[in-house]
């Protein structure tokens, strides 16, 4: 075993459960899967205490100016590459304040790069190349905890001062003794041997949508359970839109879609000037005042 590897890569192991699995019939092989599919969220459920606490670093380096960087391989950087761009038109972030590396750069995202994974330089050439700074937090995913590219993205962002948090899916890893945090989601191995894009790419996808969402909601980019700085860029969004301010505010449907018109279509803002019945100004202003928080807008008018 080469000094990247684990001390036992799980992920990697065989699973004694699916050792027949090729004499298996069709309904057989998805009940196998349905049931391995099973361990993942307990699993989960084991790291949400570091999972909560990688949330709490990611909100206190956004309000410090600081972006999130995903770094990943193959499925991993595939799954957090999807997670990055699903932020501006859900959360109304700019590209930059999420934003992801994938080892052997967008064009693997359609196809395996040779090789790519493997260059531990690459990894901090990039984090260098996107003017890392320890305001920043980098977060890198790997099954095994084990992956070159993200090993090297990690130790250039510590040297620097930034946050560094790895995902991983296995025990005691290279990416975990050198990360400020790690979270280690233990799915158990693969009905698959060594196929890391079942549970533990289904385990690591969950991980993403928990930092980013709780990221989210804790920076004030939610009302209640509701996207208010979503981007309404096409009709069916805009329809979206006006049914969001009108269970934010209780308003009927024209005075719902005139808030909107108003506020060129920010949701937030429209929210706020119809609870605080201010103008559309105003509420950026209240919005502003609250670190675009719409509960602490309308009490803070409401206080006034």
């Amino acid at each position: 075993m080469g000094e990247r590897q684990s001390k036992a890569e799980v992920s990697e192991q065989r699973n004694n459960r699916s050792s027949d699995m090729d004499a298996m019939n069709s309904l057989e092989i998805l009940q196998l899967m349905n049931d391995e599919d099973h361990a993942i969220m307990p699993a989960l459920k084991k790291a949400l205490p570091d999972i909560a606490q990688a949330v709490d670093i990611i909100v206190d380096r956004f309000r410090k100016g600081g972006r999130l960087i995903y770094v990943g391989a193959g499925t991993s950087g595939r799954l957090a590459a999807i997670d990055a761009l699903e932020c501006p038109p859900t959360f109304g972030t700019s590209p930059e304040q999420v934003s992801f590396l994938l080892a052997g750069g967008p064009d693997a995202f359609l196809a395996p790069i040779e090789g790519a994974e493997d260059d531990e330089e690459a990894g901090a050439r990039e984090l260098l190349a996107l003017e890392l700074a320890s305001s920043d937090c980098v977060v890198a995913l790997s099954a095994s905890g084990s992956t070159p590219y993200c090993i090297g993205a990690l130790k250039y962002a510590a040297g620097l001062g930034a946050a560094t948090i790895s995902v991983s899916c296995n025990k005691e890893t290279v990416m975990g003794k050198i990360s400020g945090l790690s979270i280690e989601v233990i799915v158990g191995p693969e009905l698959l041997a060594g196929s890391t894009r079942l549970k533990a790419g289904t385990a690591q996808k969950i991980v993403l949508n928990m930092l980013s969402t709780a990221s989210m909601i804790r920076t004030g980019h939610v009302y209640r359970n509701m996207m208010v700085d979503m981007q309404p860029s096409n009709s069916k969004l805009k329809r979206r839109a006006v049914q969001i301010v009108r269970e934010a505010t209780g308003a009927g449907q024209e005075e719902s879609e005139l808030a909107l018109e108003s506020a060129d279509w920010r949701i937030k803002t429209a929210v706020v000037s119809l609870l605080a019945r201010v103008t559309p100004e105003e509420a950026e202003e209240l919005l502003h005042r609250s670190d675009g928080f719409v509960r602490l807008a309308v009490r803070t008018d409401m206080q006034k």
